[in-house]
């Protein structure tokens, strides 16, 4: 294992402005945290059979443009982090191949829009269970990665490569403080509040109420992402009381007035 590399790429990380990363071990999806896992399909090694690492990055999403979702502000934000994402995960992978590290990144998004979605609800490789095995979070009851940083307000992607790098232990204890907001939250009804992988969400209800949001140009959702009182950005933000979040909340005029212009 190389530490030194190891090093090297969190200083990538902290120049891009990227505030979390971590790694883990190319055969830990062998011997999953808990069951139902990814398939053997979906795994890193049956993607690229000469991965011994998986490293994971993530970006968080401000809290103010969450607050208002679903909105124009929150679809933009999502999208500009998204292709952040991609542009730093592809530059860490030709930083590892310069050093004679065969390494491939894996997009944001592994599936080909909404009507892909409706078919099969789900990715060609899981970067939320990436990032669980690479110890950046556990898993809440809406399915999302809980971090301590930044709750459920941050996107993964993920790279694989040759090189063997220390790996991450996954988090003792989980972060989820079953709450049942996100739950009771959902406007689709969505959400199973035992907890995942216990309570499965309701993926093609999710979908359907995304599509219709994306009809008019507001997608996704991120209810159940805002008001999720996990995470330590709540205490940066002053915004730790989630009773805001209700219709007669103190700010939902404000945020109303920024979802019209969402609308098309």
């Amino acid at each position: 294992m190389t530490a030194e590399l190891r090093k090297a790429l969190e200083s990538k990380c902290a120049g891009m402005d990227v505030p979390l990363m971590g790694v883990a071990d190319a055969s830990a999806w062998d011997d999953p945290p808990f069951r139902p896992f990814v398939p053997p399909e979906a795994r890193p090694q049956s993607i690229m059979p000469m991965a011994r690492s998986v490293v994971v990055i993530g970006i968080p999403l401000p809290m103010p443009a969450i607050d208002s979702a679903p909105s124009i502000w929150y679809a933009e934000t999502y999208r500009t982090v998204n292709m952040l994402l991609d542009l730093a995960c592809y530059r860490l992978s030709l930083f590892l191949e310069g050093r004679g590290h065969p390494s491939a990144y894996i997009p944001r998004d592994g599936y080909a829009g909404i009507e892909a979605l409706k078919r099969d609800p789900a990715a060609f490789f899981s970067h939320r269970h990436a990032a669980v095995l690479a110890g950046l979070g556990s898993f809440g009851a809406n399915n999302s990665v809980l971090t301590p940083r930044y709750g459920p307000r941050v996107r993964f992607a993920s790279l694989l490569t040759a090189a063997e790098l220390p790996a991450d232990a996954p988090l003792e204890e989980g972060l989820c403080i079953d709450c049942g907001l996100c739950a009771t939250k959902c406007p689709a009804a969505a959400i199973d509040d035992r907890g995942y992988p216990e309570g499965r969400t309701d993926a093609q209800a999710c979908i359907a109420y995304t599509d219709g949001l994306r009809r008019k140009g507001i997608s996704p959702c991120g209810v159940c992402v805002r008001v999720c009182p996990v995470g330590k950005d709540r205490e940066l933000w002053s915004n730790k009381d989630v009773s805001i979040y209700s219709r007669e909340g103190p700010w939902s005029d404000r945020w109303e007035q920024i979802r019209r212009h969402g609308v098309r």
